[in-house]
């Protein structure tokens, strides 16, 4: 059959001048932005060349929120959209010709047009729509199919469908009441978590693949230690982050000079310095990220240049491309844990063998937040913070609770950036670790202010005391080396918090007997919760101890009496491997409803009722008993060998 693309777009045309509606033709420009952003696009074919969307109009509502919508015509039976098996609009098709599905569906290629707006920047949000048709009666469109989409930054750039949308939601008068519409079209908390996974999975695989080639590559394999690499990649991101008022470092700018003072290295360093500068970060902090960096960059064969390119450019134009644009999303992920694991595939990270630094995983970092009530007005720290992530856990749902209960645009702003620079406080001993640390805050909306490198037994009274920290909140996960397996952490914690609650992932037998006096000390002032017995494979290959989480209520001595509630969660949803190599999406596989279960511990912990039912006390999962105050049946086995005495006994009676 042959296309009927013509009479589709003279049929909404039509539509859009009876809505006295100004839409834009093929080769019109409505401003030089939206130029732009298509010109310097790829074309739908994947090359060079200019994008051409068959109509487009810039909605203006009467706040002046602007808003461009693309619109792309086709006109051949089942050609509206492609949808993937998952339900995404596909972007790249198999087979020879990858473009193809941008070309030949009309939603397709509206989104590809959508997403070069976005990219430009000037626009943070767009619709795309998609026209159809097929049939003619007196050479007007019979059959008229449209779909529309809106894509945001604020939503990852994920498609949200505008259901039922008619042309004339966008009249004039109409626009104030649409723009409300598309303002309730949000990620669902199961669609953020997937994009979040998705991104991640992407960010570990381009970080991966970094890491291999200069692991191969013989001219620099034993040029780097563990720590240079980090530092190398640290450096290039810093150097390569958008920075207010200073041009984006492109590719083209590594001249690959020859000089001992003027090379590629010195170019990251310099740019490195602006960034940390913009961000306002203290001196003191500035300087120790310098001496950091400084060795790696300064190496001559790293800037030398081979065959007119230095190790430095080749390697920056794969973090540019591939890294970069991640970092940049609006969606935050603790990408400093992903360098750490994929080092560790290689070599050993300092400390490993004794388990020091080991990596908690994002959704236990989430869980452990939740269950401890993080909200707003929270102040939460952790004294062994690692790369940080417990405190960007902790700034997410800080910042989601003041946007979802501050309706004052002037009073958010200011609280978020309270949040960020006044709320959350993290030390971490390890100076390798700690520049992780400062970059991960940095990268969250600059949340270093607080960040501090030092041994937190000296470090965190002295800030406490002196900054006046009322510290509520307490998240955790020690080394384990430490005396009590780290309860003395906890001990010490908790000590100088006046309310609120802690949560520490901890090696079980800690709460067993073999948590020295700090267990029964920290009994005399704080009330044991919860136990969370967790998987045994929690830490996939990097670590082998079982762990649990023990939740406490702060400067609440426990009693005799109170209630404990254990919770076996070894099964947690997730499959793990510990394949070398492999990426979050081979390593840990969502087989098991884990998102739901999840947050089925967290309401049972915060005494809500829960939404799903797989861990009950009917079915022997959940446990709810005293505990002694000798600090030494934590456990939830011991309770559970308990539970069963008793019941062998009541049934002998």
């Amino acid at each position: 059959m042959a296309s009927v693309e013509e009479k589709v777009e003279e049929y909404y045309k039509a539509q859009l001048d009876k809505l006295h509606i100004r839409h834009y033709g093929k080769t019109e420009e409505i401003n030089s932005s939206i130029t732009k952003a298509l010109k310097e696009a790829d074309s739908k074919s994947g090359g060079s060349g200019n994008n051409y969307p068959d109509i487009q109009l810039l909605l203006q509502n009467s706040t002046r929120r602007d808003i461009p919508v693309m619109i792309e015509a086709k006109g051949t039976k089942n050609k509206l959209e492609k949808l993937s098996k998952d339900g995404n609009i596909e972007l790249k098709s198999t087979g020879k010709n990858p473009n193809s599905v941008v070309q030949k569906y009309a939603v397709n290629g509206a989104l590809h047009y959508g997403l070069a707006i976005l990219d430009e920047g000037t626009y943070n949000e767009v619709i795309i729509i998609g026209i159809n048709g097929t049939k003619l009666k007196d050479s007007v469109l019979s059959d008229p199919e449209i779909k529309a989409y809106y894509v945001a930054q604020k939503n990852g750039k994920i498609p949200k469908e505008i259901n039922n949308f008619d042309f004339s939601q966008m009249k004039n008068e109409n626009l104030d009441s649409f723009y409300s519409v598309i303002n309730q079209l949000l990620l669902t908390d199961k669609e953020l978590e997937q994009l979040k996974r998705d991104k991640e999975e992407l960010l570990e695989q381009s970080i991966k693949d970094i890491h291999q080639r200069i692991y191969e590559d013989a001219t620099i394999k034993n040029l780097l230690s563990t720590n240079d690499k980090l530092y190398f990649f640290c450096g290039l991101i810093m150097a390569g982050l958008t920075t207010q008022g200073v041009k984006p470092l492109e590719t083209t700018d590594f001249y690959g000079n020859d000089d001992q003072c003027d090379n590629d290295g010195t170019k990251i360093i310099n740019r490195t310095n602006s960034f940390l500068q913009k961000k306002k970060c203290p001196n003191d902090k500035v300087e120790m990220v310098n001496n950091y960096l400084k060795p790696v960059f300064e190496k001559r064969d790293l800037w030398k240049p081979i065959n007119g390119e230095s190790v430095i450019k080749s390697v920056y134009k794969q973090v540019k491309e591939d890294i970069l644009p991640l970092l940049e999303s609006n969606i935050r992920l603790d990408f400093t844990g992903k360098i750490l694991n994929s080092l560790n595939d290689w070599v050993s990270i300092d400390n490993d063998k004794k388990n020091d630094v080991v990596l908690t995983p994002r959704f236990v970092t989430n869980l452990m937040a939740r269950i401890t009530r993080t909200n707003k007005d929270s102040f939460v720290w952790d004294t062994c913070m690692g790369s940080s992530g417990f405190l960007v856990s902790a700034m997410d749902l800080m910042i989601d609770d003041a946007k979802n209960t501050i309706k004052d645009n002037t009073v958010l702003d200011s609280k978020i950036k309270n949040i960020k620079q006044n709320q959350l406080l993290g030390i971490e001993i390890l100076g390798n670790i700690y520049i992780l640390a400062v970059l991960n805050m940095i990268l969250m909306g600059d949340g270093s202010s607080q960040i501090i490198c030092g041994d937190s037994h000296k470090e965190a009274p002295d800030f406490i005391k002196t900054h006046n920290f009322p510290a509520n909140v307490f998240l955790l996960n020690p080394p384990y080396s430490a005396p009590g397996k780290g309860l003395n952490f906890v001990d010490e914690a908790l000590s100088k918090m006046q309310t609120g609650y802690g949560a520490v992932l901890i090696q079980e037998n800690a709460g067993s007997g073999q948590g020295d006096v700090y267990a029964k000390r920290i009994l005399e002032k704080n009330t044991l919760l919860a136990s969370i017995h967790m998987p045994n494979d929690l830490f996939n290959g990097k670590s082998s101890v079982q762990t649990a989480i023990y939740l406490f209520q702060v400067n609440c001595p426990h009693e005799v009496d109170d209630m404990v509630t254990f919770i076996d969660f070894s099964e947690d949803g997730y499959v793990r491997q510990n394949r070398k190599h492999s990426t979050q999406k081979v390593n840990l596989r969502n087989v098991d409803h884990a998102l739901e279960r999840y947050n089925e511990i967290v309401a049972i912990c915060l005494g809500k009722k829960p939404k799903t039912a797989y861990y009950t006390e009917t079915n022997e999962l959940v446990i709810k008993d005293t505990i002694t105050l000798n600090g030494d049946d934590w456990t939830f086995n011991q309770h559970k060998k308990i539970l069963r005495l008793r019941k062998r006994t009541l049934r002998k009676q």
